[in-house]
């Protein structure tokens, strides 16, 4: 037996936006590794898959890491998730993989792309995007400061995650920084509420005061209106 690893990407709200594929891989493997468990369960029941699951996050012990590896040394077929969107895309993945690469012989690890609250905001926004700047969630102490500074006047488009309970004063910094930004924000992306604003910075920043910060948010900054 060949031991398969398959990094499975999961809807970033909308639990209809699972692919065929997906669906199908889920219910074949031997386990699914998730994120977080019981989050897993209202896809999983969603879609009626029985398939046992194991926890595997990054904060996982070696314990639980040397598990995963003996399931893949045995040739069993694994399915790593996390709560929404695209392992290793600003949530946990890439160290499991590096693992099993260097532990299990001839281990064959499968990508099944989907959704992703990165590329879903950017085909949104509207600004030119064949090349842009990555950053996840910002740095919440140290080096925050240094790198909104940076990303002000940065070359390209750049995307960055943010907690509701950061973005009004991480928009504030921004704009002292750089009035000309123009800005897109989504919020609650494929979700009921879904909200996208777009715009001057100082102007999205008026429109977002006049309502509750809740919700998830992608932010993508486009230097000096440029498209």
């Amino acid at each position: 037996m060949k031991a398969t690893l398959y990094i499975i990407a999961g809807p970033i709200g909308n639990l209809e936006d699972l692919t065929f594929r997906a669906k199908r891989i889920l219910e074949e493997v031997d386990f699914i590794l998730a994120e977080h468990p019981r989050y897993l369960q209202r896809l999983l029941s969603f879609y009626k898959i029985k398939t046992s699951v194991l926890s595997y996050h990054q904060h996982s012990s070696p314990w639980q890491r040397h598990r995963i590896v003996n399931l893949l040394q045995e040739g069993k077929e694994l399915a790593l998730m996390t709560d929404a969107g695209t392992p290793g895309i600003a949530d946990p993945g890439n160290e499991l993989i590096q693992e099993v690469r260097a532990s299990v012989e001839s281990i064959k690890i499968i990508a099944l792309p989907g959704p992703s609250a990165l590329t879903t905001a950017a085909s949104l926004c509207g600004f030119r995007m064949d090349k842009f700047f990555f950053l996840g969630f910002l740095p919440k102490k140290k080096k925050r400061n240094a790198w909104l500074r940076e990303i002000a006047n940065y070359s390209y488009p750049v995307i960055f995650y943010e907690s509701p309970y950061r973005l009004l004063k991480t928009l504030d910094q921004l704009a002292d920084l750089n009035q000309d930004l123009e800005i897109f924000v989504g919020r609650e992306l494929t979700k009921k509420f879904e909200t996208t604003y777009q715009g001057n910075i100082r102007k999205v920043i008026s429109k977002l005061q006049e309502g509750r910060i809740k919700g998830e948010f992608v932010v993508i900054l486009n230097h000096h209106g440029k498209r």
